[in-house]
């Protein structure tokens, strides 16, 4: 068979982009807004398999074009309490936006009272408790083709974890009972996604202890609120220290951090921040869109935040009757010359009608 003919027989595929190289045009295409993909991948069978590539993906991380994409898990009502994943699908036309979350795959072998943890385009639940027992699984969800695996086991089972990201490694902290040596031993853990091994973290014995309200990353240091008290763990120095009261007494529920500050609710209902540097609260004052003077609701029990981009998320049930509203909010925070803290809300919208009783688990954002 002749060069031509063989050549003849399999066409090549069809150019990105008609008249430019396919490397430039991926280049090209990469830049392109997150919110846009979906219409793009309806230009071409070429561009739709690019979008859905790793390819996509990694030119996008390389030329920083990269877009933070909030991920939330929502718990039905009803005995088996069963777990819903959602992605948070945004469009911008005529500088309004349209917000919806969208279903995506369960997890395989849905678990209460995991931790979570983001480490690249990866979103990691960590143990929590099947049968009443605690596990030592862990799971793994890759956001770039939203699909689950399995990942490296812990060396005990853990539920209610303290989790944090600290220098590329992922950092557990209690949720297990310290009464046999392995449990002791391995209090704490650490997750090297370069060898995929779960190592001990050495710790003392008077900072163990087993049920974790919350845990957040503040300049290499894991912080775990546990219900007597809580525990810093320094990653770089690898140092435990306690917990300063001002932040132990202020924390209340879920919080995120957004550029140093640590982010929760107060016992009012109102938005607070905490210096880690100068040990104070401070409250967030914030400036509602023009044509939302309320600006968000009092939460008195709290509501779940993430840190989306630099930008404070916050995320809340509301509503009765058959069906509740899922509502997000995102804020621009900033921080005056005087340490105060100001947020203005970008946009605040209902992003899911949810069967009675639902509630959020989780949220967290990845970068796209």
């Amino acid at each position: 068979m002749s060069l031509s003919t063989a050549t003849d027989s399999e066409p090549p595929s069809p150019s990105l982009i008609p008249s430019l190289p396919d490397d430039v045009a991926v280049n090209c295409l990469a830049r392109v807004p997150r919110s846009q993909h979906l219409s793009l991948s309806l230009v071409s069978k070429s561009i739709h398999s690019l979008v859905s590539s790793s390819l996509f993906f990694n030119v996008r991380s390389l030329l920083h074009c990269t877009q933070h994409v909030l991920y939330l898990t929502l718990r039905s009502h009803g005995p088996s309490g069963s777990l819903q994943w959602f992605s948070l699908h945004q469009n911008i036309l005529n500088h309004s936006h349209t917000n919806l979350l969208v279903p995506i795959p369960p997890m395989p072998s849905p678990s209460v009272g995991s931790a979570y943890a983001v480490l690249g385009h990866n979103i990691y639940v960590i143990g929590g408790f099947i049968n009443d027992v605690p596990s030592p699984h862990v799971w793994i969800l890759d956001c770039r083709f939203n699909k689950w695996r399995p990942g490296p086991n812990m060396r005990v089972g853990r539920e209610f974890a303290a989790a944090g990201v600290a220098d590329g490694k992922i950092y557990v902290i209690g949720g297990c009972v310290a009464d046999t040596w392995a449990r002791s031993t391995n209090w704490a853990e650490v997750f090297d996604p370069e060898t995929g091994r779960w190592d001990t973290v050495p710790s003392l014995v008077e900072v163990r202890d087993k049920w974790m309200h919350a845990s957040a990353v503040i300049d290499g240091k894991v912080y775990a609120m546990a219900d007597r008290g809580g525990v810093v763990y320094d990653t770089r120095n690898k140092v435990w220290e306690s917990v300063g009261c001002e932040l132990d007494l202020g924390w209340r529920g879920r919080a995120c951090v957004v550029d140093g500050v640590l982010y929760c609710y107060d016992y009012l209902g109102n938005i607070k921040g905490f210096d880690v540097k100068k040990g104070v609260w401070k409250e967030l004052r914030l400036r509602g869109l023009e044509k939302d003077t309320k600006g968000l609701p009092k939460f008195l029990c709290g509501a779940t935040m993430a840190d989306v981009g630099g930008k404070l998320l916050v995320a809340w049930e509301e509503g009765s009757g058959k069906e509740i509203q899922i509502c997000c909010a995102e804020i621009e925070v900033t921080k005056n010359d005087e340490g105060e803290l100001w947020g203005k809300i970008a946009w605040s919208d209902k992003v899911l009608s949810a069967k009675k009783g639902s509630s959020i688990v989780h949220c967290s954002a990845v970068p796209l």
